[in-house]
């Protein structure tokens, strides 16, 4: 990274599902405290899918929140006690969600939305996730305050990585965030990004599944 970690990932505005004074009232707590606010508090989930279960209710039984942080060092503090994407089971999601979204595709946030989706091989998922993961939560990507989150599912063959907005239809936006994701990571030419919006997903009842929108 070009600047140091706490510079990327410390740039705090006002925050978009806490009213002025609150998100002031925790900005200047964490600050007295010697911590680096981010701009947007966030939840982790979990999610240890069923096989052959894939019912609504089923899916919202299964996911957990893990923790929250709001901080550099509440970041640093999570990530590194979580097991390592190359140790967990498959099938599973690891969900970093901005405090007060679910990741369910009929929550308030997500329901008009949808996402961006790039496979990856479990040689390189790691790294590419790592690099997504700073410059979501430094609010590095395009249009912040309409991404929702970041998914990293590990599958048999492969992990996926994708990140969610609350409008689908706003074809604009939608291409600047593919763009912005792809020079964050530094994407190689060679990988294809699939967006597909949530209503599609309840439709065939997948999130993955390939009819997607877009392609780029």
């Amino acid at each position: 990274m070009e600047r140091s970690e706490e510079e990327d990932i410390g740039n705090v505005k006002s925050h978009q599902y806490l009213s002025d004074s609150e998100f002031d009232d925790r900005h200047s707590r964490e600050l007295k405290a010697g911590l680096h606010p981010l701009r947007y508090k966030f939840a982790i989930w979990y999610t240890r899918r069923t096989l052959g279960v894939r019912s609504q209710t089923s899916y919202e039984d299964n996911i957990k929140k893990i923790v929250e942080f709001s901080t550099v060092e509440g970041f640093w503090a999570c990530y590194c006690h979580l097991v390592r994407s190359a140790s967990l089971p498959s099938p599973t999601d690891l969900h970093y969600f901005k405090d007060g979204i679910r990741p369910l595709w009929e929550d308030a946030a997500n329901c008009n939305g949808g996402k961006w989706i790039i496979r990856f091989s479990k040689v390189v998922s790691a790294r590419f996730w790592e690099d997504l993961l700073l410059a979501l939560i430094g609010d590095q990507l395009n249009d912040a305050d309409n991404i929702c989150g970041a998914v990293l599912s590990i599958r048999f063959n492969e992990d996926i990585i994708s990140v969610w907005n609350r409008n689908a239809s706003d074809h604009q936006a939608v291409m600047a965030l593919r763009d912005s994701i792809k020079r964050h990571l530094k994407l190689p030419h060679a990988y294809v990004m699939e967006y597909k919006p949530h209503d599609a997903s309840l439709r065939d009842n997948s999130s993955y599944r390939r009819n997607t929108w877009l392609r780029g």
